[in-house]
Order: structure tokens, then C-alpha cells, then sequence
């Protein structure tokens, strides 16, 4: 505990790293506030029944990334998942769109570009999905608590226009945050966003909980309330485990004499993570979900949008399944480059021992990282459908989503993340990390 105490000083000793994390919380705090702006025209005492609608099943889910703003009708209620879909497309045309491949590979400037074309398509996402979303208000919301609407048409149309164009402006004032949030915060802006929705939606979830349990008797509620949250942490500790889980692979280093001082001629070990994509593979296999109801009105009783938003149902979670292991795999051969990797080790006069250099050990760093991807894809996909065993066991479908899936991972990768960032500015500057060894993997610790 004192070291602790003693670790947050030194946090706040540091001039730039206690600006960044007070510009930050600043940013973060704007964003929960904007959670709580309802659309103008909408009177919020008649959001009680729309609130409830948007706790269950996928729309839940949607809502607890947005942080509730999406049950209060609020200005966020898009949230930055458009953003996320938009990245997802942008990121496939790379692989398959020589056009995007080449914009991949021209370093920094190639990389403005595809941010720029994210934002082009996240704006085309957010033109079909904020009428979507004005047209399940009205579904859902009795027309007396439309206060800046009547019978007349035209006055129905602009209202449906200014919330339209309010739900956009509202999700590129967000993705802005974040990106701020990346540039002169602590980083990983847009994630942090949906951790901290996700956290604010925690104690909601808790409440929901210990009221069912309070209503199936004393005794039995208390006592299955204590065995949720025992499988909870230990479901936790598993998370960080598989976040953190690495293989190491021996390289040796000759021996290279520069002057009159020798360098090298040690064995040191890399380390290739099991789960080197963190929790993006989850985030995107999440927003493809999203997709048949964010495309249906907001309407998951109607057809395959009925199918795909059974949060319990076979097959949704067998697709979730699918699509967890295929986006770790993608997204592990985007981030690390078994050749780039190869050619910083012969450079620095390292090789792997019965590995020759070159073309022979991208070869085995490619097949290490293809063995080593597949049980930590199948791993990260269990724990993507744990929620639903829980809810079939009878947890509250709220609190549910703690128990695995994209809210449990989220919370655990980026947290991970950004104490590694705090982590790396107290290294730097010769203070103690966070942790008795001064070390923390994250997600990218590699």
C-alpha cells in the first residue's frame, strides 16, 4: 500500500504525465455530461419505457457501450460504434483493394488518408442510422412527450431533420474526443470511451441484480449473489491471464565489439503474444453484429434481425464464436510483421539458434505466431460468449455482460493498456512502475 502511494506521487511529480491524465479525465468527463443531453424536443419524463426496451439483448448491449446515451436519447446516442464499423471496412478493403493496400504501405501519410476515409464512411454509416434511430423514437415513445412536434407533416419533417443532424454531429464531436484523447491524453481515445461507458453502466447492473436476488428469498439470493461474484473474479483473473499470456522465443545475440566495449554475445528472449490483436478482434466481431439491427430500425423482432439479436440463441454466439477467431487472426497479421521483426533482429546482429537468418525465420516466426494465434482466438472467443451461459443460469442480463464478452475484455485490455502508458513515463524518468517488477504487459507490449 505505500508503495502505491508513494507510485501516485511520483505520478503527479511528473509535470507531462499529470497534464495528460487531467486533460484526459477533463475530455472524458465532457463526454458522460453529453450522455445526459436529451435530443431537443423530447420531453425526458417519457423516456421511462424506451430506457427499458434499451436494456435487453443487443440493444442493451449498444447502450452500455454508449454509456446509457443511447436510452436517454441523448445527443451521443450513435455512440462511436459507426466509427468502429466504418474502421472495420476500412480495414478490410486493405486487405483485399490493392488501392488500400498500397495507402497501408506508404507509412504516416498513407495512414492520414485511411483515417480520412474513415471518417467519409463513418458519416455515410451515421445518414442511415440517425433517421433509423429518430423512427424507433417515435415507435417507442409516445407522441404527448414530443414536445416540438404536431400534426402538421412539415413540422414532423425538420424535427426528424435536426435530430438527424444532431445524432451525427454528436458522434463526430465524440470520434474528436477521442482523438484528442489519443494525441495529447494518455492514448487509446476511442477505447477509453467505451470503457468508461461501460463502467458507468456497472452499478445499474449491480442494482438490477441484487433486486432479483433480493426477490427470490434472503438467504438463497444473498448466497448466489456471493458465488456470481466469486466466478466473476476468477473469470477476471482469467481475462488478464489470457491478455498477458505470451511465448518466448530464444534469440541470440553475437558478440560485436564497437571501440574498446564489447556489446551483445547474450541470449534474451522475444516475446510473441497469444493474444497480440488485445481486444479489438471482440470490438469488431461485436460491431458486425450490430449490423442487421442497426440496419433494421432498431427492431430486433422482425426476421434474420430477430435471429442475430437472440443474445442467448445458439446461433449468435456460434457466429460471434466464428467471427472472434477470424478478426484475432486478421488483425494479428496486421499488427505484427514476422519480416520486419525478422530483418530488426539481423540488423542488430541477433538470430534465432537453428533458425537461419532471412527468409528460413520469417518462416518460423510466422508458423509460431499461427500456432500460438489459435488457442488464444479460441480462448478470447469463449470468454466473448460467457455472457450468455450466465443468463441462462439465471444472472440478470445486465450484470451478464460482466461475466465475458466485449465488456469484461474492453475493461481489462484497456485498462491494461493505459497503465502501461502511465508505466512507460515513470520508466523513463527513473521512477518505479506500477508493479513490483517495474513491468506491465499490455496489449501492446510487443
Amino acid at each position: 500500500m505505500k508503495k502505491l502511494i508513494q507510485t501516485i506521487k511520483n505520478i503527479f511529480k511528473i509535470e507531462e504525465l499529470s497534464k495528460r491524465i487531467g486533460y484526459t479525465f477533463l475530455l472524458l468527463l465532457i463526454y458522460r455530461l453529453g450522455s445526459f443531453i436529451v435530443l431537443p424536443g423530447i420531453d425526458p419524463m417519457g423516456l421511462a419505457k424506451f430506457q427499458e426496451t434499451s436494456s435487453e439483448g443487443l440493444v442493451g448491449l449498444l447502450n452500455m457501450f454508449s454509456g446509457g446515451a443511447f436510452g436517454n436519447a441523448s445527443i451521443f446516442a450513435l455512440g462511436v460504434m459507426p466509427y468502429i464499423s466504418a474502421s472495420i471496412v476500412i480495414q478490410l478493403l486493405g486487405v483485399f483493394v490493392p488501392y488500400f493496400r498500397k495507402l497501408q504501405m506508404e507509412g504516416e501519410s498513407g495512414r492520414r488518408k485511411m483515417n480520412q476515409l474513415t471518417r467519409y464512411l463513418t458519416i455515410l454509416i451515421l445518414c442511415i442510422q440517425g433517421p433509423a434511430y429518430v423512427a424507433n423514437l417515435h415507435q417507442q415513445v409516445s407522441a404527448e412527450y414530443f414536445v416540438a412536434v404536431n400534426n402538421l407533416h412539415w413540422s414532423n419533417m425538420v424535427f426528424n431533420l435536426v435530430s438527424t443532424i444532431i445524432l451525427i454531429g454528436g458522434t463526430m464531436f465524440v470520434m474528436w474526443l477521442g482523438e484528442r484523447i489519443t494525441d495529447r491524453g494518455i492514448g487509446n481515445g476511442i477505447s477509453l470511451i467505451i470503457m468508461v461507458g461501460i463502467i458507468a453502466r456497472l452499478p445499474y447492473a449491480l442494482t438490477a441484480e441484487i433486486g432479483t436476488k433480493a426477490n427470490t428469498g434472503a438467504a438463497g439470493g444473498i448466497l448466489m449473489l456471493i458465488v456470481e461474484l466469486v466466478v466473476l473474479f476468477l473469470v477476471f483473473v482469467a481475462a488478464i491471464a489470457l491478455v498477458q499470456a505470451v511465448r518466448r522465443v530464444p534469440v541470440q545475440y553475437a558478440k560485436r565489439v564497437v571501440g574498446n566495449k564489447q556489446y551483445g554475445g547474450v541470449r534474451q528472449y522475444l516475446p510473441l503474444k497469444m493474444n497480440a490483436a488485445g481486444v479489438m478482434p471482440i470490438i469488431f466481431a461485436q460491431a458486425c453484429m450490430l449490423f442487421p439491427l442497426l440496419f433494421s430500425r432498431f427492431d430486433a423482432t422482425r426476421g434474420f434481425a430477430a435471429t442475430m439479436s437472440n443474445y442467448t440463441g445458439f446461433w449468435y454466439n456460434f457466429v460471434f464464436g466464428i467471427l472472434v477467431v477470424l478478426f484475432t487472426y486478421f488483425y494479428t497479421a496486421v499488427t505484427v510483421n514476422p519480416t520486419m521483426i525478422a530483418e530488426d533482429m539481423k540488423k542488430n546482429g541477433g538470430y534465432i539458434p537453428g533458425v537461419k537468418p532471412g527468409k528460413m525465420t520469417v518462416e518460423y516466426l510466422d508458423a509460431i505466431m499461427s500456432r500460438v494465434t489459435l488457442p488464444g482466438s479460441i480462448f478470447l472467443a469463449l470468454i466473448a460468449i460467457l455472457p450468455a451461459f450466465a443468463m441462462l443460469l439465471g444472472v440478470n442480463n445486465q450484470f451478464a455482460s460482466f461475466y465475458g464478452g466485449t465488456s469484461l475484455l474492453i475493461l481489462v485490455g484497456v485498462v491494461l493498456d493505459t497503465l502501461q502508458q502511465i508505466e512507460s513515463h515513470l520508466l523513463m524518468r527513473h521512477y518505479d512502475g506500477l508493479m513490483k517488477t517495474g513491468r506491465l504487459t499490455g496489449r501492446s507490449g510487443m
